[in-house]
Formats: C-alpha cells, sequence, structure tokens
C-alpha cells in the first residue's frame, strides 16, 4: 500500500522544490503506516496445542491376556479411507491397555507382517469375575 501511494506522488516527489515533498510525504506515509498497522492488529488466534500421540503399538502374532481395572471407553466411529497401495489391510482403531490406563490407537491402513496374515482385533471379556483385555494380533 506503501508503494502505491508513493507511485502516486512520482511526479510531485521529483519537484525541484523539497518542501512539497516533506510537506505531502509525512502524511501520506503516516496515513499508510496507520492503515496498514490497523490492518495487522484486532485479531489473535490461539492454537491448541496438539495431544501427544500415543505409544507405538507393538505388533502381536497371537493373542496373550492382560487383566485391567476398568472396562474401556465407547469406541471413536472412524472413516475408512482408501487403502495407499495393494497389501494393505484396514486395522480398526480400538482402546488398549497401557499401564494403568485406555490409550485409543486410530484406525490405519498396515502390511501384515506375513503373507496371507489378516488382523484379528482385541476384544474385551469378563472371566471368573475379572475383566480381561485380550489384545489384537496378526493371524
Amino acid at each position: 500500500m506503501i508503494l502505491h501511494i508513493i507511485h502516486a506522488m512520482n511526479p510531485i516527489l521529483n519537484s525541484p522544490s523539497p518542501s512539497w515533498r516533506t510537506a505531502l510525504l509525512r502524511p501520506a506515509l503516516a496515513a499508510a503506516l496507520g492503515s496498514a498497522l490497523s490492518l495487522t492488529t484486532g485479531c489473535v488466534v490461539a492454537v491448541r496445542p496438539m495431544p501427544p500421540p500415543p505409544p507405538a503399538a507393538e505388533v502381536y502374532t497371537e493373542p496373550s491376556e492382560v487383566v485391567v481395572a476398568q472396562e474401556p471407553p465407547a469406541p471413536y466411529t472412524e472413516v475408512i479411507g482408501i487403502a495407499p497401495g495393494p497389501g494393505f489391510l484396514w486395522v480398526g482403531g480400538y482402546w488398549h491397555w497401557y499401564g494403568n490406563r485406555w490409550v485409543w490407537y486410530r484406525g490405519h491402513y498396515a502390511r501384515p507382517p506375513h503373507a496371507g496374515g489378516h488382523w484379528v482385533g482385541p476384544r474385551y471379556v469378563i472371566r471368573g469375575g475379572s475383566r480381561i483385555y485380550v489384545r489384537g494380533y496378526w493371524r
């Protein structure tokens, strides 16, 4: 914007009298700077930090069980996208017991660790009065 004002004033700035330049340039620059400042103030945008990613998912090749303290929360609804290429299988999102809490692992496409493999999702059962988390695994 300042360049437009200076370009419009080019004939005046090139006049032989320096007093014209000074008299006209100062108010024009002040107006241009005021306009530029008014466009850049007044709006504050705060960005919420992303939550830390869950720990890396372990790849299990056989089921294993863990006694857990509480049932998992309700699962999230996920949208299954298009596979990134041949040989990829969808691994649906699930709650995984991590230490002493549930951690959500989002659904994703993955290649089986061996030819012909398929994903068996985790499940949660009650056996003998205990809550059991049976980990998902590749079969």
